[in-house]
């Protein structure tokens, strides 16, 4: 399986209209492969849009996307708030559950770190080990590491009710001790957090 995260950058203020068209338009795309998670951007970089896709492979990916393009109506017609576009694919780790519909938020927080090169499978095993643990805290939504975009790169993704659940579980994970998962010095080069909110449409909400 892959993941692709797609980001729209938008212009300042057209952020609900552009949702309101995205979710009007995907019973087209929807008819090629299932939208996994649509969120906005609340905290970090603003006036955001994120639509996840999950993918058997990259030849799934190119047949779905080639279909869906020839759907009246596909893609939504947001163009004309769209300064940036991005898009990442991802290979989840073993322990990444399944992008399936789940009702866990509505809050979000994206982290992602890039690492020095070789990192991602020791981290990766680092992770196994306590993985569990922290989810009895709050759940994690996706455990993936970069395939094509910036290389490198481990995103996780958590879900919370609201700003002070993130607080308080984050305080009672490490409080612990357990849990980060520590990497050694310096594997670590970058980090940098999100928090989204699922849109009335997204089936990870």
């Amino acid at each position: 399986m892959i993941i692709e995260m797609r980001t729209y950058t938008l212009q300042a203020g057209t952020m609900a209209e552009a949702e309101k068209r995205f979710g009007e338009a995907l019973p087209a795309r929807e008819k090629h492969s299932k939208l996994a998670a649509f969120w906005h951007s609340e905290i970090g970089p603003l006036n955001q849009i994120i639509h996840v896709w999950a993918y058997d492979s990259f030849e799934h990916r190119a047949d779905v996307r080639s279909a869906a393009s020839k759907e009246p109506g596909w893609p939504p017609n947001i163009r004309e708030f769209v300064t940036h576009q991005q898009s990442e694919v991802f290979v989840p780790a073993p322990f990444s559950p399944p992008l399936t519909p789940r009702q866990i938020g509505p809050l979000f927080e994206i982290r992602q770190y890039t690492l020095t090169a070789g990192s991602i499978p020791g981290l990766i095993e680092r992770w196994s080990e306590k993985i569990e643990g922290r989810q009895k805290f709050s759940p994690l939504v996706a455990g993936m590491y970069s395939e094509f975009g910036a290389l490198n790169k481990w995103v996780h993704i958590w879900a919370y009710k609201d700003a002070a659940e993130r607080f308080s579980v984050r305080a009672a994970a490490s409080a612990g001790g357990q849990w980060p998962a520590r990497n050694p010095p310096g594997v670590v080069v970058k980090q940098e957090t999100q928090i989204v909110v699922a849109a009335p449409f997204s089936p990870i909400r």
